[in-house]
């Protein structure tokens, strides 16, 4: 694809960079105009994201080091290498150190409704994945299996194997702009179920239970096997998590719905 946006003599600007950068800043100008539309402090749900995306960012650097622990224990100055800074690192892990964050700001700042902010931030992670996931696409990174669709997208950059190790010269499915546009059509519906929201906390559990299933599905078509494997690989590192999250979203669906029907209870 198209791994350097702009390239000069005194600098380059990767594309992968520039999209992730453009992903969180949707992200942020989504939620705090949303806050503001919901009658929340738009300054504290700002800064509320701006924690949400620094405790992403070493969320999914840790997953990434963990589910490749023997190749960072043999060589630890790969930690310090140019491509692993500019990996993304793993979704899930950022959407676990996001949570983690969450919890503590919440902690320090109880005048905020926990279940209503939380519902602001769900369109905003799916535009964010959607811009993101483009960004992979440009780079090379999360590429797909080996397939001769006629839609099928081939690497032929040695950037793109060098920052995301695609394999060059090779038709592949182009499962990043597959999630980009599965994430589109989430933020979408998001938008649209939360103008005739039921209860509080219905709309980010609904993107955490919709989005685990599309990533569910859409990692058998993934082909980088650095992304990690459970139960003798059987399935891989995000598909185990993807069913976690969704298990723990739907029974607090259920929870909330309940909450939910008896307005006296606090959300």
């Amino acid at each position: 694809m198209y791994p350097r946006l702009i390239v000069t003599p005194y600098f380059t600007l990767y594309t992968f960079g520039a999209l992730l950068a453009a992903a969180y800043l949707a992200s942020l100008l989504w939620v705090t105009r949303a806050a503001r539309r919901e009658g929340l402090d738009p300054d504290r749900v700002a800064s509320l994201g701006l924690w949400l995306i620094v405790g992403a960012f070493i969320g999914a650097k840790l997953l990434m080091v963990i589910r490749q622990w023997p190749e960072y224990a043999a060589d630890p100055s790969q930690l310090w290498s140019r491509s692993f800074l500019e990996s993304a690192g793993d979704f899930y892990g950022g959407f676990l150190g996001a949570l983690a964050v969450a919890a503590i700001y919440f902690l320090r700042n109880p005048e905020l409704p926990f279940w209503k902010t939380a519902d602001l931030c769900g369109p905003a992670i799916a535009l964010g994945q959607a811009i993101g996931r483009i960004g992979c696409l440009m780079a090379g990174d999360d590429y797909g299996r080996p397939t001769q669709l006629p839609w099928a997208v081939t690497f032929t950059d040695p950037d793109a194997a060098r920052i995301g190790g695609a394999p060059l010269n090779v038709p592949l499915h182009p499962v990043q702009l597959y999630e980009s546009l599965a994430c589109f059509a989430l933020f979408s519906f998001l938008v649209l179920l939360a103008r005739r929201k039921r209860f509080d906390g219905e709309i980010i559990l609904a993107y955490a239970l919709l989005y685990a299933g599309i990533r569910f599905l859409l990692e058998y078509l993934r082909g980088d096997e650095d992304r990690g494997f459970v139960f003798s690989g059987a399935l891989s590192t995000s598909q185990f998590i993807a069913i976690l999250v969704g298990v723990a979203s739907a029974i607090l669906l259920a929870f909330r719905f309940n909450v939910g029907r008896h307005p006296s209870e606090s959300s």
